[in-house]
């Protein structure tokens, strides 16, 4: 009995041992197989952005990773720098002192990239198709990755083949991909708000209801006359302290307040605007969190005294922009095709010019005279008078002509009667009786023989 417990008890204990065994393999084909070089924490991928169907910066991204997403680790004195081509070295985002990773990874995103709200944090500093990154805490480099296509760096990017570059887990090492998608999970980066610090981290929205409605370049004498406006399209007033306006490269902090589907007029301060540039001028509209969430580019064409407007919307649900010389800064825009002209002239359409007006006095012909619309000339009116014959004559009324007058008192020429027959008449029956006669003629002929016969027929019964 003691025998057959102890082979019990050896049995039960290779099976359970087995169980383990099968559950722990199990459990490791659930988890991500990663190559024990990889750093606790890493870069996970690189995108430097491209242009794509006129968008520009499209897919820019930093993805970071870590090996163990168990608890939330501290972000503090962790950074990201970049070095470019040149060789020359900068930190594009440093993650505050209260900020902390409690996901799988972090997706930091360009801020003017057209993706840049998915993402955890934005930076500024774009990415070029040659250079290198380093992720460092407390200043020393942890991880890097480079692709300028010397010594030991991946290839650089290509702009006719966009490409992400991405690490395989399994090796270590990155590899160019054209399919990839980031993973942005709004739960994996947090700042302790109790400890936050003006400046740090990604803020939140406050400005993304604002949209550029008219700009005014070209000054009419003092630069001071421009301004740029905008409008708030929304149903709640907007905080614009915080939000940005980006000219050439450069920010230019906004302050005030915008009512509910209200004006907001900013006239620019440490910078003028080029009244009209030969190539087209873009304004951006920065958020508080970095995202550029309105562009206006205003092109060449300005004139004096004018306004770049937005007027409405086209069919296909398209901005329309147009020149107006009716600047309405702080109020409803209005679009004037040409200018106003002063007192006493118009405007020239073909020109766009002011022309004097000058007044027409219609043409008067003095007396016996007529303008001719055609030449509009005078000319002489011609009046016929009535013709008459001299004495003994009249005017024949058929012809115009005069013709003479015949007289007769019956002295000169006497009255004879006379007679006369109507020969038409006899020629007339002559003529029938003629044509009668040679048809009895004729037939008389054609047909003697019986005639005759008849003739004999007739005498020899009368004797």
């Amino acid at each position: 009995m003691k025998k057959f417990l102890l082979f019990l008890s050896i049995i039960i204990g290779v099976i359970g041992e087995g169980f383990a065994t099968f559950c722990s393999a199990n459990a490791v084909d659930d988890e991500r197989i990663i190559n024990d070089d990889i750093p606790e924490l890493y870069i996970r991928a690189v995108n430097p952005g491209y242009t794509i169907e006129g968008k520009s910066n499209v897919g820019e991204m930093i993805e970071i990773s870590r090996k163990n997403s168990d608890a939330p680790i501290s972000l503090a004195g962790t950074a990201v720098s970049y070095t470019n081509s040149s060789g020359n070295n900068s930190i594009i985002f440093e993650f505050p002192e209260n900020s902390w990773m409690t996901g799988e990874t972090i997706l930091l995103r360009l801020a003017s990239s057209p993706e840049s709200e998915l993402a955890a944090v934005n930076y500024k500093k774009t990415l070029a198709f040659a250079g290198s990154i380093q992720l460092k805490i407390d200043n020393e480099i942890v991880d890097e990755v480079c692709w300028t296509g010397k010594e030991d760096c991946y290839r650089a990017f290509k702009s006719a083949q966009p490409t992400v570059l991405v690490r395989n887990l399994e090796t270590g090492l990155f590899e160019h991909l054209e399919e990839y998608e980031p993973q942005y999970d709004e739960t994996s980066y947090y700042i302790d708000q109790s400890k936050e610090e003006e400046g740090y981290g990604r803020m939140p929205s406050q400005c993304k209801k604002i949209q550029f409605s008219e700009i005014l370049s070209y000054y009419e004498t003092i630069k001071a006359e421009q301004f740029i406006e905008l409008y708030n399209t929304g149903s709640e007033q907007v905080l614009l302290d915080g939000c940005k306006i980006r000219y050439k490269n450069k920010d230019y902090l906004l302050k005030g307040l915008v009512k509910p589907e209200g004006y907001f007029v900013y006239y620019p301060e440490g910078f003028s605007l080029t009244k009209n540039p030969t190539n087209s001028n873009i304004l951006e509209l920065i958020d508080t969190d970095g995202a550029v969430i309105d562009k206006l580019i205003y092109p060449n064409g300005q004139r004096k005294g004018t306004a770049y407007a937005f007027i409405g919307y086209d069919n296909n649900g398209k901005e329309i922009w147009r020149t107006t010389y009716a600047p309405t800064p702080g109020a409803p825009n209005n679009f004037q095709e040409f200018r106003t002209c002063e007192e006493g002239k118009v405007i020239n359409e073909a020109t766009g010019n002011c022309v004097k007006v000058t007044s027409v006095k219609p043409k008067v012909c003095k007396a016996g005279y007529f303008l001719n619309p055609l030449t509009g000339r005078c000319k002489k009116i011609e009046t016929k008078k009535e013709k008459t014959c001299k004495e003994g004559y009249y005017l024949n009324p058929e012809t115009g002509r005069c013709k003479r007058i015949k007289e007769n008192n019956g002295a000169d020429y006497s009255l004879e009667p006379e007679s006369y027959e109507e020969s038409s008449t006899f020629v007339a029956l002559y003529a029938v009786l003629g044509v009668v006669l040679i048809g009895l003629i004729y037939i008389i002929y054609e047909f003697r023989h019986e005639i005759l016969k008849l003739f004999g027929k007739v005498f020899r019964r009368s004797h």
